[in-house]
């Protein structure tokens, strides 16, 4: 957000509901069992909505630029295909995408509770063991670690601390992603488009991101760029800094 709002944009970051600074749902006030899956595709999507028309409004705009992480490539991808006049360019980071599932179906409640350590060793799956340490320092890991157990006070209590969030999304996952039952898509998308991965993200392999690239038939320009020694995680690593400047000259860039 920083190194955007540097080069003259205003930026604005959604916390859906469940999430960050956000409302917790009701449900996490019970145990996670006492309740199913809460905040899916479909809920996040109008959260997503909700926002756009306030920025477009607050601003003065008929379009602006949007840009989804994982799990907010399909909401913002859902948003572009739906709303063509309301997105200017899209950005799509580590995209998810239909793949075979893994195991067998979990049983969910209606949210998990993350340990700082579990998340980092998810989030960088598919890194060598021997380079997760050089990939991320240890000043940054520690920053994170601190600002997103500031956003759970009754998670930040327990020892050691974790992050509730949201099951909607690994719900949705066995429902609709592993079963081959697309949640939006891309061929609908008839703005510019830039598709970004890591090489070593083993939660949405470059294979996926190839996948949603060559759907986006309708786009009247589209980019793929795959960052080398980088992970799901690749906003906070050592190579950060490629993946900040190629999308900043995607936004750039004149119609």
């Amino acid at each position: 957000m920083d190194y955007i709002a540097r080069r003259g944009y205003d930026v604005y970051l959604l916390d859906l509901r469940g999430y960050g600074r956000s409302t917790r749902p009701p449900e996490f006030a019970q145990p996670a069992d006492g309740n199913p899956p809460v905040v899916r595709t479909d809920v996040a999507v109008r959260d997503v909505t909700a926002a756009v028309e306030s920025i477009l409004q607050r601003r003065r705009l008929s379009s602006l630029d949007l840009m989804g992480w994982s799990w907010g490539t399909a909401l913002m991808g859902r948003y572009a295909s739906d709303h063509k006049v309301q997105v200017h360019r899209l950005v799509l980071y580590a995209p998810i995408w239909l793949h075979e599932p893994t195991g067998t179906p979990p049983t969910l409640g209606a949210y998990r509770s993350w340990t700082i350590d579990a998340a980092r060793r998810s989030l960088q799956t598919g890194a060598p063991e021997s380079e997760r340490d050089t990939l991320l320092s240890t000043d940054v890991l520690a920053a994170w670690s601190a600002a997103e157990i500031a956003t759970d006070a009754d998670g930040a209590k327990q020892s050691p601390p974790v992050v509730r969030t949201p099951n909607g999304y690994y719900a949705d996952d066995w429902d609709y992603w592993t079963a081959g039952k697309a949640l939006w898509e891309p061929s609908e998308i008839s703005a510019p488009t830039l598709v970004v991965v890591g090489d070593w993200d083993g939660l949405t392999p470059p294979a996926r991101a190839q996948a949603v690239f060559g759907k986006l038939v309708n786009a009247p320009e589209r980019r793929l760029i795959q960052i080398g020694q980088a992970t799901h995680f690749a906003l906070l690593e050592k190579n950060r800094l490629q993946l900040y400047r190629e999308v900043q000259t995607f936004l750039d860039e004149s119609d």
